[in-house]
């Protein structure tokens, strides 16, 4: 059953076994043997991958079930100060992994070491599911309400620029004098170019005149940081430089709207206790 499972997340015999460390010919015999037993075709085979048939995927879910819950029933057994052990697969945006997770993670590895942690950084969506991920963090509005999602925490909007640039080009003063100077988008997003400012009961509507718009938060940092012009973008993305003095934030007296941190986890299967604790510990440290 464990066999069967990794070869449909691996999407090959091949694949399964380098991560089980047995043979392919075991791997092999163990699905023949699996499908001669069950009396059904599990997977459909081709020259360049293993697709499951309809049978194969309710199997798969079925059997995901019960080993998730036979892994849930030994660690609640050995308690919850118990060392995680295997694989666990986190997808994060590139920045905020930066600058907020990488540093951290020696103190979440330092109680797990028999963990193997891989972090997908990634400012695109990613398919949880597709790509084998146990759980992820994603930031801003989740535009899939079928994603078996949880938010965490809110975090503050600003517009920033740097020192540099505002000696240069002045300060602006309301949310339309932004319209004056040099705009830069993060178009990975839809929405970037239009943003609703908030002062007691007023509000402005103000829609970005952008001549650099870019597709990676990074390269938003870079922009910004140079001197291109100013950005609205969340406090987590430019917290040292707003701690070092290095970008100011700017029309403090106007609020936006916040930035959401969400967790997600795939869809049709059990959270796994490695994802429960590593989630819990995460909320921890950002929160």
């Amino acid at each position: 059953m464990e066999i069967f499972v990794r070869v449909v997340e691996a999407g090959s015999f091949s694949s399964a076994a380098h991560d089980l460390k047995i043979g392919q010919p075991t791997i092999s015999k163990a699905i023949a043997g699996l499908e001669d037993r069950l009396g059904v075709r599990l997977l459909v085979r081709s020259t360049r991958q293993l697709t499951p048939t309809e049978a194969g995927i309710a199997f798969y879910e079925r059997a995901l079930r019960a080993i998730t819950e036979a892994i849930e029933a030994e660690a609640a057994a050995k308690g919850t100060g118990a060392s995680l052990e295997g694989r666990l697969r986190i997808a994060a945006p590139v920045t905020f992994s930066r600058l907020h997770l990488v540093p951290k993670l020696s103190a979440f590895l330092g109680v797990h070491s028999k963990l193997q942690l891989e972090l997908v950084m990634d400012d695109r969506p990613i398919d949880v599911v597709a790509e084998n991920i146990d759980v992820a963090i994603r930031l801003g509005a989740l535009t899939d309400s079928s994603l078996k999602a949880r938010k965490l925490a809110q975090g503050e909007r600003l517009v920033v620029a740097s020192p540099a640039y505002l000696a240069r080009r002045g300060v602006p003063m309301t949310p339309t004098d932004l319209n004056q100077h040099e705009a830069i988008v993060y178009s990975q997003r839809s929405g970037g170019e239009e943003w609703l400012f908030r002062r007691g009961n007023s509000e402005t509507l103000v829609r970005l005149q952008s001549r650099l718009a870019l597709t990676a938060a990074e390269g938003v940092r870079a922009a910004v940081i140079a001197g291109h012009g100013f950005a609205i973008s969340s406090r987590w993305q430019f917290a040292p430089e707003l701690e070092s003095g290095e970008v100011v934030s700017l029309l403090e007296e106007w609020s936006l709207p916040s930035m959401d941190l969400w967790v997600i986890y795939p869809s049709g299967r059990l959270t796994s206790t490695k994802a429960r604790v590593f989630v819990k510990w995460f909320e921890q440290i950002i929160t």
